[in-house]
């Protein structure tokens, strides 16, 4: 000890400096969280076309974290948990869209019917038949069903996650569901209304698109099994659940708009 430099308890300088130095452990961080990301990764893949590997999205997840962990700002009052898992989703849905398994065509196909969906209930005052929808798009209710077999694998959040980066459609509730990531005070606030008003959208839908959405994301069904409950084929499933999203995808834009 220098001359004139005041006793500190033994060890205590050593302390302040440790805990001063000490980083997040990285491992650690990515072991806790990897369950939940397999968990993430494993659900994400049924609702994804077969060649993209579970791993993949594995690895896109812990990328995410990784991610997390260098942008996490503690004194924006938010907890990191909130914040990575935000990360983690947003980099296996980049993931995909970098993968482009879902073209461009078949976006713009996506806009264009749910416009068309969008546009007949409003005037018809009710959800459009397939015949209603296949008319006023000037083609057959075959070439639509071909159409909506097309969007397989889609959710309501991952198409509008995968649309071009320049469509205005969904900017609203993407702004709103980033909102309740980044600003925990408002979390609660806003994962309400966004469930509030996904909820009301899905009491609108047909009887059996509203099964349907039921089974497969409150349920957790497989489009088989549902298959097997309505007595259809898996195709035919599919068809009706991307008519059910993008009837939802077009309630949510119009209202967060």
């Amino acid at each position: 000890m220098t001359q004139g430099q005041a006793a500190l308890p033994h060890g205590r300088t050593r302390k302040a400096t440790s805990r001063k130095s000490r980083k997040p452990d990285r491992d650690a961080i990515v072991q806790e969280f990897l369950p939940g990301i397999r968990i993430h990764a494993a659900r994400l893949k049924l609702r994804i076309p077969p060649h993209i590997e579970t791993d993949d999205l594995v690895s896109s997840g812990v990328v995410g974290l990784l991610d997390a962990l260098n942008r996490f700002d503690s004194s924006r009052g938010i907890k990191f948990k909130t914040y990575a898992e935000f990360r983690i989703r947003g980099a296996m849905l980049d993931y995909l869209r970098e993968m482009d398994w879902f073209p461009r065509s078949a976006r713009q196909h996506s806009s264009r019917l749910q416009y068309a969906y969008t546009r007949l209930e409003n005037i018809l005052g009710r959800a459009p038949e397939e015949e209603e929808v296949a008319e006023n798009l000037g083609i057959t209710v075959d070439e639509l069903r071909k159409q909506l077999a097309t969007f397989m694998g889609l959710t309501v959040f991952s198409l509008d996650a995968l649309q071009d980066e320049d469509e205005e459609g969904g900017a609203g509730w993407r702004h709103v569901l980033a909102e309740a990531a980044m600003d925990e005070s408002r979390e609660e606030e806003l994962t309400r209304e966004l469930k509030d008003v996904l909820g009301k959208a899905i009491d609108m839908l047909p009887e059996r698109e509203r099964q349907l959405i039921a089974f497969y994301y409150y349920e957790d069904l497989t489009l088989r099994e549902i298959s097997k409950v309505f007595g259809l084929g898996e195709p035919r499933v599919c068809q009706l659940h991307a008519q059910a999203v993008l009837r939802l995808k077009g309630k949510m834009n119009r209202h967060f708009r």
